[in-house]
């Protein structure tokens, strides 16, 4: 399983990411906000843990720019906050489970494990376009039974507009729920991200409204 770590201590995050990695996992480590953002936008992790204190921002702002995304993504929060109110905040915003330092590394472990396995055993409904077939829970894109393999920014395009089947969604839209809204990215990368569907997944999957944006097609291809 890869790992998102989040985390600005140095020597609390060495000591994380050398027993995680013991343990069989394979742990990507960013000490920022905006480190935390890229990486999340780039890579489909299997969980993350999450400092709140960061440089650059909060925790909580990117654990609610995940959640905007769609992305069910398994989140531990860890922080030395141990107010009633700031955990549950953090409850609030989408973490499935927080620890408060210092706490035991077998601790933090149990409770990862936890997260994931009950995030593998949630009913989350499955999206279907005609073959095409999207699993939430697993995160598992599959046509005529087949799997196909998605990077994650097309994974979340696709996921905005299944979710919204039958509507049309604007680019801005499609923006703000891969990238959050950020406008760190460039005028045609959803166009670019709409090609790669259409290639991997069919050219009539996706409908162009022109000078509105883009939307599932129906069953009968309009």
């Amino acid at each position: 399983m890869q790992v998102l770590l989040v985390e600005d201590d140095a020597m609390l995050g060495d000591a994380l990411r050398t027993s995680l990695a013991a343990s069989g996992m394979q742990v990507d480590w960013v000490r920022d906000v905006p480190a935390a953002r890229l990486a999340l936008v780039e890579h489909a992790y299997g969980a993350v843990l999450l400092d709140l204190g960061l440089p650059g921002g909060s925790g909580l702002a990117v654990l609610k720019h995940l959640r905007s995304r769609y992305d069910a993504t398994p989140v531990l929060i860890i922080t030395a906050r141990d107010r009633l109110t700031e955990r549950v905040q953090g409850l609030d915003a989408g973490a499935d489970d927080y620890i408060v330092k210092p706490f035991q590394l077998d601790e933090l472990q149990a409770r990862l494990r936890a997260v994931v396995r009950r995030s593998r055993n949630s009913v989350v409904s499955a999206l279907r376009c005609r073959d095409v077939l999207l699993d939430p829970a697993r995160r598992v894109v599959t046509k005529a039974g087949v799997e196909v393999v998605l990077s994650a920014s097309e994974y979340r395009t696709l996921l905005a507009l299944m979710e919204r089947a039958g509507q049309t969604v604007s680019r801005d839209q499609l923006e703000a729920d891969v990238y959050g809204g950020s406008g760190a990215i460039e005028s045609n990368t959803v166009a670019v991200y709409i090609h790669q569907l259409r290639r991997k997944l069919g050219d009539d999957l996706v409908v162009t409204v022109h000078g509105l944006g883009y939307r599932i097609a129906a069953e009968d291809g309009r």
